[in-house]
């Protein structure tokens, strides 16, 4: 913590570049370390989305598990139980269950 003071007691007349210098090599690692990955899962998530098709097994974010029984053009209807049947949006996927069981 002491080096952080004397750094910033340091002379004023030092560059602008060495002051913003810690913050862009904060953002550098907060984008490499938070948002790429984030970025990275999204787009994966957007894919599998996209390639679902009927009696495809899936989870959605209430912890629905069921199998499209239908596909619609912003949502699904998938089949929770015997005679159950639930119209999901399709933001509310987050993810294809295991074929395994």
């Amino acid at each position: 913590m002491n080096f952080l003071l004397l750094y910033f007691q340091g002379e004023g007349g030092g560059s602008i570049i060495y002051t913003f210098l810690p913050f862009i090599a904060i953002f550098g690692i907060f984008y490499f370390l938070v948002i790429m990955p984030q970025r990275r899962q999204a787009k994966e998530l957007q894919e599998m989305i996209a390639e679902l098709k009927i009696n495809d097994e899936v989870v959605t974010n209430g912890g629905v598990i069921g199998k499209i029984k239908e596909l619609r053009e912003t949502s699904y209807i998938i089949q929770s139980a015997d005679k159950s049947f639930i119209e999901i949006a399709r933001s509310a996927v987050v993810g294809k269950r295991a074929e395994n069981k």
